[in-house]
């Protein structure tokens, strides 16, 4: 009898489509997992005003100026991050988040909320929901090096 149960389970698993991987998260996923991409839309996100390189570099911990480069040109390639001149002198470069880039807040804070309880030490509590990160801290109680 055995048997007929293990046949069954294995008509039903036939039955069933194989899993699939929608292209278009996979390509989310890569953009925006891609080393320090995801925490520059994270202090833009956070930013309450178009931010220059150097703070962008500031805010993000041991990243140095020719990563935050190549990712900034990709993000503004991507259209996710708005680079605007303002003549000087001395001219002035900023960056913000397109409505585009802006779309993602929610993933951001779901997936550090996510990170905030499954990759942080013991009794390290999130932030609470909705409320906005105050610069130098992340709300988790860990060191970052802006504050310092």
């Amino acid at each position: 009898m055995p048997r007929v149960v293990e046949e069954d389970e294995r008509a039903r698993a036939a039955a069933l489509p194989p899993a699939f991987c929608c292209p278009h998260l996979h390509e989310a996923v890569e953009l925006v997992g891609r080393r320090w991409t995801g925490a520059i839309l994270e202090v833009l996100r956070q930013a309450p005003r178009p931010l220059r390189f150097s703070e962008i570099a500031q805010a993000v911990p041991d990243l140095s100026d020719r990563p935050c480069s190549e990712r900034m040109k990709e993000l503004e390639q991507r259209g996710l991050v708005e680079r605007q001149v303002h003549p000087g002198p001395p001219v002035r470069v900023t960056y913000a988040l397109t409505p585009m880039g802006d779309a993602l807040g929610p993933a951001l804070s779901e997936l550090k909320t996510w990170a905030q309880q499954w990759l942080a030490g013991p009794g390290v509590q999130p932030n609470p929901p909705g409320r906005r990160q105050t610069s130098g801290s992340c709300g988790c109680g860990s060191p970052t090096s802006s504050g310092s």
